[in-house]
């Protein structure tokens, strides 16, 4: 994501946050309801009436199985029926990830060891950063949430993953081949229904105090719908 890009997602979270802020003012009792987004330019599509979701959002997180720091088995059923939020990183990298983790720590201070929500940090090289290094680096970064999986697998797996699941380089679509270096700087939000409702810059904090209020309209928005 280039300059302006990065701008425009920006601006339209901000006119989103302020549109939420007015509605709420005017006396509205309804949760404001985020965004859904379906295709890899991440075009936002707002549904008012939840029973025409199923039928205008096709897209959803694919099936996957992979293992965390941990050694334990994290899959798509993990998921199932929870807020999550993805992101792509190395444990030898030296410019975006570590401050990508330091900012994934401020969605932990929030919602570590939560039920309710997941934190994927999924390793683009899974032939260095083994289970074993991958809990050297939790370690090492003081991380030892419940919720938070640092994912380790077959390297085509996660990069299809990634690419056309999550569209973590939606600039590129699936024009990328498996082979190419995934580097990207995206956090991505997913609902209870494994549909991305989000997308925020990791190494900005201001998109991350975003993506940590939007994890909490997607908490509300469940709650509405049990009652």
């Amino acid at each position: 994501m280039d300059y302006w890009e990065q701008n425009i997602a920006s601006m339209y979270r901000i006119a989103f946050a302020l549109c939420s802020i007015l509605i709420v003012s005017c006396g509205s009792h309804s949760t404001t309801s985020l965004p859904y987004f379906n295709t890899p330019d991440f075009e936002p599509i707002f549904i008012s009436d939840p029973d025409q979701v199923s039928k205008t959002i096709t897209h959803t997180i694919s099936d996957f199985s992979f293992t965390d720091q941990n050694n334990k088995h994290v899959t798509a059923v993990d998921i199932t029926g929870k807020v999550h939020v993805a992101n792509f990183v190395f444990t030898s990298c030296g410019s975006i990830c570590p401050i990508m983790t330091n900012h994934m720590k401020l969605v932990n201070e929030v919602f570590g060891n939560k039920t309710d929500v997941e934190m994927l940090s999924f390793t683009v090289t899974p032939w260095i950063d083994d289970v074993s290094t991958l809990k050297a680096y939790a370690d090492k970064n003081n991380i030892s949430s419940s919720n938070w999986h640092f994912l380790t697998g077959k390297k085509s797996d996660i990069y299809t993953l990634a690419r056309q699941s999550y569209f973590a380089e939606e600039d590129l679509g699936f024009t990328k081949d498996s082979t190419e270096f995934l580097h990207t700087e995206h956090f991505i939000l997913v609902d209870q229904h494994k549909r991305i409702r989000g997308i925020y810059n990791g190494t900005l904090e201001l998109d991350v105090r975003q993506l940590i209020a939007d994890i909490r309209t997607l908490q509300a928005e469940a709650n509405d719908q049990t009652k």
